[in-house]
């Protein structure tokens, strides 16, 4: 069984998300169920069919949480110290072409929001910085071609 790397933060996103499903979602959908069933015949009733669509995916989606869940394994990024880049490391790099300057934290797979600058420990570019230290130029394999950044800081907050 594969342990899933995640932040305590992505942990009780998760967690809440799936009270979420359990206590509000299923019983509203267990409701719009009933409440189509009552309108008749259900081979023609779109209202039916949908409910149960929806409620097909809830379910999932709460086997998905569950499993998720079990497998977690919650790192305590403020407990790291270092300046070797790892899992939870906010990096902080400068790319070498444009001189243009950006921020990432690295996270695990559901966490990740480029909007929030958290990227994915399996992204081509956490990858590259995965190992390296300040000083450290990293490579990355972009679809537009390969990117050269230079780190200028690793710290875990």
């Amino acid at each position: 069984m594969e342990r899933i790397p995640m932040t305590a933060e992505g942990h009780a996103a998760l967690q809440a998300e799936l009270k979420n499903l359990k206590s509000v979602e299923r019983p509203n959908i267990i409701a719009a169920i009933s409440e189509a069933r009552a309108h008749g015949d259900l081979s023609e009733n779109a209202e039916y069919h949908a409910a149960k669509e929806k409620q097909s995916f809830i379910e999932g989606r709460i086997s998905e949480l569950d499993d998720k869940l079990a497998r977690a394994d919650v790192i305590d990024v403020s407990k790291l110290t270092g300046g070797k880049i790892r899992f939870g490391a906010t990096v902080s790099l400068i790319d070498v072409d444009s001189e243009e300057e950006s921020s990432y934290k690295i996270v695990g797979d559901d966490e990740a929001n480029v909007k929030e600058g958290k990227i994915s420990i399996s992204s081509p570019i956490a990858r590259a910085l995965i190992g390296k230290e300040e000083g450290d130029e990293a490579e990355v394999a972009a679809p537009a071609g390969a990117r050269a950044y230079e780190i200028i800081k690793v710290e875990y907050r």
